[in-house]
């Protein structure tokens, strides 16, 4: 039995700006909500979310 891998996609569904936000809380099956407060809060506690978020939006592929 081959078991199916996941992958990580930006989301087309849950999509504000670039959809990276989204495409993780799919992965992880959790709410797209939390995840955009965890990236907010990594943007101004040490600055990294922005780049982070312009890096995966850049590097991860929108679901077809």
């Amino acid at each position: 039995m081959a078991k199916e891998v996941k992958k990580l996609y930006r989301s087309k569904k849950q999509r504000i700006i670039g959809g990276v936000c989204g495409g993780v809380a799919e992965y992880f099956e959790v709410d797209p909500t939390l995840i955009r407060l965890v990236w907010i809060a990594a943007c101004f506690l040490w600055g990294l979310g922005i780049i982070l978020y312009l890096a995966a939006w850049i590097i991860v592929p929108e679901k077809k």
